[in-house]
This record gives structure tokens, C-alpha cells and sequence, in this order.
């Protein structure tokens, strides 16, 4: 017999199915807490997910928002980011999540190439006061007297809603949306859901990646709930159990090894303000060999994935093979998918040799927003996952990035856009911002700056005002000036990265 899905929530294609389902299936049990700060605890059952995400659906229906409306939140792991995502999804709308570490700079960056209509974010976490950090990165939102919003910096942008008292006159209370909420009766709710189908897409991530700038990685209801079943049965979360959840939510790991598997058994996810950001216990990065036996005491599987692919593509139950210390090999593809290793034409290396990881299948990103497909796609549709790896028989050993990106605690770091951040700083004339080999953080960020002549550069300044545009995580730990003439070169006429990677390693050890 079929499982159905206004009841069963493993056999859900699309999230308001899985709402549904869960609140039927689970009913007054717990679905998200947030503990830690007794001021800030609280928690939602399913049933109440179901009924508030209805209602905060409603609203937004009432506001004007329809299938395909791009909708960004701001939020830290709490029960209100699930309800965020959860009422978007419902009426087909786009969710953009954003992560809370972003700097008024880079907010910037995101909402413009986002195209979000209308913006939701919590007014502070963790002392980050998101508010004013919008009208630092927006001064017209400061100035302005009119919540009907129409900025140049983002012209897509119509509304912004947040809460807390002397919100400036330019944001609406969010409260605005519950209010709207009764106009909309729930049985055309229930009709706008019947036509939301695993085609249409679901949630945008912004993540920084091999494009250099950040990009938007889409994806779509039906993979979306097929990975959700996959995950679920591999990390096999029980119902009723309460599972801290170590990530953030606004990027794929969070939601895709937490949020959404619990939710389909029936677990509890447990959210609390810090997550985890050291590479020491993350994959990708050099572990320690007692690093290495703690967490193989934890977790049975270990494995290779991206935002692209919905979380993990591949899995081992090795560690790490020997003489390949960043990450577990590919021994196991994930249902649906295809992997293969590919030379510089596009052709299947040899055993013994190393290519490119190329990866494609079913919940794999139907594209990247405002990139052109063969800009990351091969004409057969395999992924540019610019992973290298080593073909050894039947198993895949990674061995790195064929690219600039830099690895630091867990988060990926874009070299250019630090880089555009620092050569718009008086007297800095270029400046090259790698990642050097860092026990603790995997790599280190650090970078090595031209000044303009006849500058002396304040490093100790430089690093002052990075700090205010740009994460903490993206800011250099370490500065080295260079003279023109020292940054080494390649035949055609680019930076030799990995030459200066070597000199700044090398020079930073020696001022140990």
C-alpha cells in the first residue's frame, strides 16, 4: 500500500506536504527549541509549526506575495527560522536565507544579486543589531520615511520587516503580517499549496564559492524531500529524540543534516545561539589523529559534498585514506547521483592519476541565479565541483581545490571579494589574499598587499575597517607588504597564488 503523503511524512514531494504530514503524524510533539538563554528559550510543536507558518503564510499572501517571490530572512538557529522558511515554501514563494555573519558590505552584495522583494530579519543576535546594520549598508533606510521602499542599491526591494521598539520608519513591525493574516482564508491556502510542485523551486543559499563572488544556489521542492528521505534513513534520527543542532541553518549543512531529517522522524532539533566552527571536527580539513578517533566514535559515515548537491554526494565509512589527509575517499555514491574525474578536455583520467570531481544527477542545483549554465556545467550536465581527486581502482581520493577558495573553520572564503574590500582602502594599491596551512582553522587567511608609493600601510587600521565590512571569518589574520616587483608571476602574466602561498607561509613561520 502507498504511503500518503497528507499523513506520512517519508512519502512528502513537496515542504507543505512534509508540514502537513509532521503536524499530523507528530502532532503536540516538539519539532524546534532553542535552549541556552533562559530570556530566549522557547519551542514549537508540529502542530503549532503547521498553524503559525499557516498564519505568517497567509499574510504574506495578503501582502501581496505569490509563487515565486523572492523572499530573504535574516535569522540565527531558533524555532523562527524554521517558521520563516516554512511559510514561504507554503505559498511557493523562494526563501533566501542569510547568514547572520554577514557585514553591511556584503549585505549589500546579496540582496542586489538575490533580487529578494521583501526582507525579514531579526532585530539582534549575538550583540549583532541587524536594523542598523541594514541602514549602514542602506543609508536611504535611515533617511527615509516610507516603508513602500524603492533603493537604487537594490531596486527589488519593496519591504523590510523586522521588530523591537524605534524600528526607523522605512521597516514595518513584522507583526504587520499576523494582522494581514485573516483576509486570507486558510482553504485558499490549502488551494494555492495543491498547485506548489516538486518542480518549482524552494530556497536559494548564498554561499561564496569557486565564482568567486557570492552566489545563489538554487533548488527545488522535489529534491529537496528526496534528499530529506535519503539523509533521514543515513543518519537515521529517532522520534521524540532531541538532537543539537551544530550548524547553521542558513547554509545547506544546517538544514540538510539536521532540520529537515529530524523533522521528517519526528526528532527534536535543538538550536542554541553558537554552532560549531572549527576545523579540527570538520571534513575537508587536516584533523589530528586524536581529533580523527573521537569523532570516528561518533559518526559511522564520512563524506564529500556541496550546497550544489544538497549536502553530501558521497560517503566512506574510512576516515581518511592513507596519504590524504583533507577528507574520506569516495567510496559510495549517493542514490541518484553520478560522479566521475575528468582532465583539463573533459576526458575520464586514467588509475593513478588526478582530475576534476565532476558530479551530476537528480538533486543536483538546477542552476546558479544570474550564471550562465556552462559557466559551471559541462554540455552533459556534470558539475564543476572544482574538487580535485585521484583515481585509485574503484575509489576516489580527494586531494584538494583546483581553484583560490580558502577552507577556514568551516567556511569557504572568497579571495576576490576580500580583495575588492581591501583595494578600496586608502593606500592600498593591490593586494593577494590566500590561505596558508593552520592546524586550528584548516587554512589561515592572510594576505600580502601592495602599498601606493610612498605609503607606509597601518596594518593594525587596514584590519579596523575590514572588520567592519566583511565576517570575521573573511578578515586576514596576517599581513605581509610586498613591493611590486616581489609578487611572483606565471608565463602569462597572472599571480603564481601557489608561489605566494608558499612565501607567505614561510615568512609567517619565521615570525613565530
Amino acid at each position: 500500500m502507498e504511503a500518503d503523503p497528507a499523513s506520512d511524512p517519508r512519502a512528502a514531494t513537496t515542504l507543505p506536504q512534509l508540514i502537513r504530514a509532521a503536524a499530523a503524524a507528530y502532532g503536540d510533539e516538539i519539532a524546534i527549541a532553542h535552549k541556552g538563554d533562559p530570556a530566549r528559550e522557547e519551542a514549537l510543536s508540529f502542530k503549532e509549526l503547521d498553524r503559525q507558518s499557516s498564519e505568517l503564510a497567509r499574510g504574506l499572501i495578503a501582502h501581496g506575495a505569490d509563487k515565486g517571490t523572492r523572499i530573504g530572512f535574516v535569522y540565527g538557529n531558533s524555532p523562527t527560522f524554521l517558521l520563516l522558511m516554512a511559510a514561504i515554501a507554503r505559498i511557493g514563494a523562494i526563501a533566501i536565507p542569510i547568514s547572520t555573519l554577514i557585514r553591511s558590505n556584503e549585505l549589500v552584495r546579496v540582496l542586489r544579486q538575490s533580487d529578494v522583494s521583501g526582507l525579514i530579519v531579526q532585530r539582534s543576535f549575538l550583540g549583532n543589531d541587524y536594523v542598523e546594520r541594514l541602514c549602514e549598508a542602506l543609508p536611504a533606510l535611515r533617511d527615509g520615511k516610507d516603508p513602500d521602499l524603492r533603493i537604487l542599491e537594490t531596486p527589488f526591494l519593496r519591504w523590510i520587516a523586522s521588530s523591537g521598539p524605534d524600528l526607523p520608519p522605512t521597516f514595518r513591525d513584522v507583526r504587520f503580517l499576523n494582522e494581514l493574516a485573516s483576509s486570507v482564508s486558510e482553504e485558499l491556502l490549502q488551494a494555492l499549496e495543491t498547485e506548489i510542485h516538486p518542480t518549482d523551486q524552494v530556497v536559494e543559499i548564498y554561499t561564496s564559492g569557486s565564482m568567486a563572488l557570492p552566489k545563489g544556489v538554487k533548488h527545488n521542492h522535489g529534491p529537496l524531500l528526496f534528499r530529506t528521505h535519503y539523509l533521514r534513513s543515513m543518519l537515521n534520527p529517532q522520534r521524540g529524540k532531541e538532537i543539537l543542532v551544530q550548524l547553521p541553518l542558513f547554509w545547506v549543512g544546517g538544514l540538510m543534516m539536521y532540520i529537515l531529517p529530524n523533522w521528517e522522524a519526528g526528532a527534536a532539533s535543538v538550536c542554541v545561539d553558537k554552532t560549531l566552527s572549527n576545523s579540527r571536527v570538520a571534513m575537508g580539513s587536516v584533523m589530528a589523529a586524536e581529533d580523527l578517533e573521537l569523532l570516528a566514535q561518533a559518526n559511522p559515515y564520512w563524506a564529500l559534498g556541496m550546497s550544489e548537491t544538497l549536502g553530501p554526494y558521497s560517503y566512506s565509512h574510512t576516515m581518511r585514506a592513507r596519504g590524504f589527509p583533507l577528507c574520506a575517499p569516495l567510496d559510495h555514491i549517493a542514490d541518484r547521483y553520478e560522479v566521475r574525474v575528468v582532465d583539463e578536455d573533459g576526458q575520464p583520467v586514467p588509475d593513478g592519476q588526478t582530475g576534476e570531481i565532476q558530479v551530476r544527477g537528480y538533486a543536483l542545483t538546477p542552476g546558479l541565479h544570474k550564471i550562465e549554465r556552462d559557466v559551471y556545467s559541462t554540455p552533459d550536465g556534470f558539475y564543476h565541483t572544482g574538487d580535485m581527486g585521484l583515481v585509485e581502482g574503484s575509489r576516489i581520493n580527494f586531494v584538494g581545490r583546483n581553484g583560490d577558495m580558502i577552507k577556514t573553520a568551516g567556511a569557504n572564503v572568497s579571495p576576490a571579494e576580500v580583495e575588492m574590500e581591501m583595494q578600496s582602502l586608502e593606500g592600498v594599491h593591490s593586494a593577494y589574499v590566500l590561505g596558508i596551512p593552520d592546524r586550528e582553522r584548516g587554512q589561515l587567511v592572510v594576505a600580502a598587499v601592495v602599498p601606493r608609493e610612498g605609503v607606509t600601510l597601518d596594518f593594525d587600521r587596514i584590519q579596523e575597517q575590514l572588520r567592519a565590512r566583511l565576517s570575521a571569518y573573511k578578515v586576514p589574520r596576517a599581513y605581509l607588504a610586498m613591493a611590486r616587483e616581489q609578487v611572483p608571476l606565471l608565463h602569462s602574466n597572472k599571480v603564481a597564488r601557489r608561489q605566494l602561498a608558499v612565501i607567505l607561509a614561510e615568512h609567517f613561520e619565521r615570525g613565530k
